[in-house]
């Protein structure tokens, strides 16, 4: 897809993997719904992004994605690309994790990504092309210690994108999913814990922290190349 004139939201806009795919695409030519929680982040990423739309929405909560969609398509009167990048992590041991802790991000990793799929696809459908970009993550690929209730929906978020992406090939809607490594951004201080913090165990240095910037031109090349499945580093790709 050429993302020139395009109207593309973005989720967990406000800071992050989300605030450079933000600029990234307005710089591509793109029209940009900024969506978060904050929305004084969001008005001052706002007048730096021309043509950019703010929507403040809870993406843990069903009516306001709905709503969110609907306001976009609103304003614009097209929703073009859709980037399912909110999300927030969760530090625990299996026997630690707390069940209401565990909803609270099942909402906002997987369920927040779905209703956002379901409300977009017709809008997509009717303009005979679309392009719906799931962020996952590396620990999708792996088993990795206090990472279990995270990855788990990161790994059911990569099956429901390829699922939808074999459903809406035929109406010219491309998913693809986006597998991040570690990356410089508020996760870690975001995360949720329960029990015990995890310590790194790999043995030597902590791997590599990549800039946000280059998970944002992974979204790119998904979005004009349309291809299932985008690697931050062609290792993760033979994790699979």
């Amino acid at each position: 897809m050429n993302i020139q004139n395009k109207v593309a939201i973005v989720t967990g806009a406000s800071s992050g993997i989300g605030l450079a795919a933000a600029t990234l695409l307005t710089q591509k030519g793109a029209k940009v719904v900024l969506v978060a929680r904050s929305k004084v982040k969001l008005d001052a990423l706002s007048k730096k992004l021309s043509g950019s739309f703010v929507i403040v929405t809870d993406m843990a909560k069903e009516k306001e994605v709905r709503k969110m969609v609907a306001s976009a398509y609103k304003h614009f009167s097209r929703i073009d690309i859709i980037v399912n990048n909110a999300g927030r992590g969760y530090d625990a041991a299996i026997e630690s994790i707390e069940i209401d802790k565990f909803h609270e991000i099942f909402d906002l990793n997987l369920v927040g990504p779905v209703i956002a799929m379901q409300e977009v696809i017709p809008i997509m459908r009717k303009q005979k092309e679309g392009a719906i970009v799931n962020i996952s993550s590396g620990t999708a690929l792996m088993a990795f210690p206090h990472m279990g209730a995270y990855s788990s929906l990161k790994r059911a978020l990569v099956g429901i994108s390829l699922t939808a992406r074999e459903e809406l090939s035929k109406d010219t809607i491309r998913v693809s999913v986006v597998y991040p490594t570690m990356t410089a951004t508020d996760f870690e201080k975001n995360t949720m814990q329960s029990g015990p913090a995890m310590e790194w165990e790999g043995g030597g240095d902590m791997p590599k922290i990549d800039p946000p910037e280059l998970i944002a031109e992974c979204i790119v090349e998904a979005i004009e190349t349309g291809k299932a499945e985008i690697f931050a580093h062609d290792w993760m790709g033979k994790k699979v």
